[in-house]
This record gives C-alpha cells, structure tokens and sequence, in this order.
C-alpha cells in the first residue's frame, strides 16, 4: 500500500515538471534551472571573439571589445600607418577649465592660462582623414561615391542630427522642442579651421559635451569632412574627379588627401647638441 502511494506520489511529481516544463512557444526551451550556470551572456567584456574555440574571426579580430582603455595606454589599431597615426593622442591638450565645465575626465590638461582652442586648435587647419573615394563603371558612365562622406552620415545621423538637424543649420528635434538653444548652422562657421572642429566634437564646446567616448579619432575626422560638406557643396568635387578608371578596369579606389599639413623647414645652420655632433671616431 506503502509503495503504491509513493509510486503514485512520485509519478505524479514527475508529471508536473514534465507538462510544466512545456510551453506552446516552440522556439523555447521551457522552464530552465539556473539556466546561467551553462548560458552566458552574448557579450562578455575583455573576450577576444576573434578567436574562439580554435576558431578565427578576421572580421572580429582587431574589434575592440572592452570599454576605454586605461588612461596614457593606447590600444592596438592595426599596423596601417596611417590610422595608427590618426589614433595616436592628439598633441592639443584641452583647456583646464573643461574639468569642471564639460566633466572631462582622465585627460592631461593645458595650463590654465593657455586657450588651446583660440591659439593651437586655430592654427591646425588641415584634415589628416583622406577621403575614401570610390570609382564604378556603369554602362558607359563612371560612377564616384565617397565612402568617408557616406559613413559620416551614419555617424552625424547617430550622434549629431537630433541637435545639429539633417542640413546642418541647427534645426534638430532638440531645438524643435525647445530642450535646447543657441546650436549654431554649420555655414556660420565657415571660418573655423578643423582643428577648432575637431577640437569641439572631441573634447565639447559651450553646452556640447565630449564625444571622445563615443566616438574615435579617426570617425571625429571624418564628421569634419561631413561638416565641411554642409559649408561647401563642391568641397570634395575635386577629390571625386581626380579618381578616375583606367582603360579595362570597372572598379577603382582611393585615398585622397583634402588638405595636407604644413611642411616642417629645417634650418641647416640651426644650433646642434655638441654631444649630437659628428666626430671622426664616428
């Protein structure tokens, strides 16, 4: 009698979780026990998931996949020169103020009587971004696209738009709703040397808060351009045309240079270090 009441207990039980663990949703798994001890999250920091289980991701690979990296470290961004280049810290340091004013933090600072925006962000007025230009042979026409301009548009829409508006002229849904006032239209800043640009988007300007953290040098430059487009229709007209097909070929493209830096003239009668100079033991 016993035997048949635990029989009866037991199978019951087992009924229960059985029918219980079933649901109309045939993409579920049913009810899970602890289902983290065996699921983990899709993402997890500090993972290289360009490597996996003896597997490689090339399109993962060099993918940064913690947050921002320690300050005075800089993070691998390949071997191209130039992109290294562009990622390296940028030698104008911003104003102490920002500190407190734009919550800047894990920056070195310029000394607080310097305005490195007035002086050295003036001064530095070319773009070190070249523009990715693309050239296509349709039918008998060739045609450009502007591959940097083209993902600046994703960046602008995804960080700049709802402030700055889709045509540049400072009409956002921001200011549309009153949130925000006194955000500027692009082609009033014509005057603005990129440096100054890139110098407001990097590290903020008036009530515009830092985007370093989210977004890289490199993507900072090539918003410049896209502003820069705002300003002047023609501004890469140039820089389209100059990429053209050679006979047989349907598909080309190149990095253009926009604007070069300032050659660096070296004196040749400069003073030497003596410990520097040559000597005839060298």
């Amino acid at each position: 009698m016993k035997i048949r009441l635990v029989g009866g207990v037991m199978l019951t039980a087992i009924s229960v979780v059985l029918f219980g663990s079933c649901v109309s949703d045939k993409d579920s798994s049913g009810l899970e026990y602890m289902p983290d001890m065996y699921r983990s999250p899709a993402i997890e920091p500090y993972v290289d998931y360009g490597q996996i289980q003896g597997r490689e991701d090339a399109e993962l690979a060099l993918q940064q996949s913690a947050l921002t990296p320690p300050h005075g470290t800089i993070p691998y961004y390949g071997t191209n020169q130039e992109d290294v280049t562009l990622m390296l810290p940028w030698e104008i340091l911003p104003n102490a103020v920002f500190a407190q004013t734009h919550g800047l933090k894990g920056f070195d600072f310029a000394d607080p009587e310097e305005d490195t925006y007035e002086n050295d962000a003036a001064a530095w007025t070319w773009n070190p971004l070249k523009l990715e230009i693309q050239a296509n042979l349709e039918g008998e026409e060739v045609v450009r696209k502007n591959l940097t301009l083209a993902n600046a548009k994703k960046l602008y829409a995804a960080n700049c738009m709802h402030c700055h508006g889709e045509k540049g002229d400072g009409n956002g849904p921001m200011m549309a709703s009153g949130a925000y006032s006194g955000v500027p239209n692009y082609k009033d800043k014509a005057s603005l040397a990129d440096g100054q640009l890139f110098y407001s988007i990097y590290y903020g300007k008036g009530m515009m808060g830092s985007h370093a953290s989210q977004l890289n040098k490199k993507e900072i430059w090539s918003l410049v351009h896209y502003i820069r487009k705002f300003q002047d229709a023609d501004y890469d007209k140039s820089a389209m045309e100059s990429v053209t097909l050679k006979d047989g070929q349907k598909e080309v493209t190149k990095m253009v240079e926009v604007s070069a830096a300032p050659k660096v003239e070296v004196d040749p009668e400069a003073d030497v270090d003596p410990e520097m100079e040559p000597t005839e033991e060298n």
